[in-house]
């Protein structure tokens, strides 16, 4: 009986870290899906916002 716990354990383990694996690929994927220009957009309107909330400053 106590062997069969560690045995759902470990699988439940082994689970967890296949799923959280896929997550992580997945969000891989969504990022590397961006343009080098849409990347550049981007960090630009990242810019012009914090630009604006700091008072403008360069």
């Amino acid at each position: 009986m106590r062997g069969r716990w560690w045995k759902i354990l470990g699988l439940a383990g082994v689970a967890g870290v296949a799923a959280t694996g896929v997550v992580i690929a997945r969000a891989e994927r969504r990022r590397r899906a961006y343009t080098p220009e849409e990347i550049r957009l981007k960090l630009r309107e990242r810019a012009a916002d914090d630009a604006r909330e700091s008072g403008g400053g360069a």
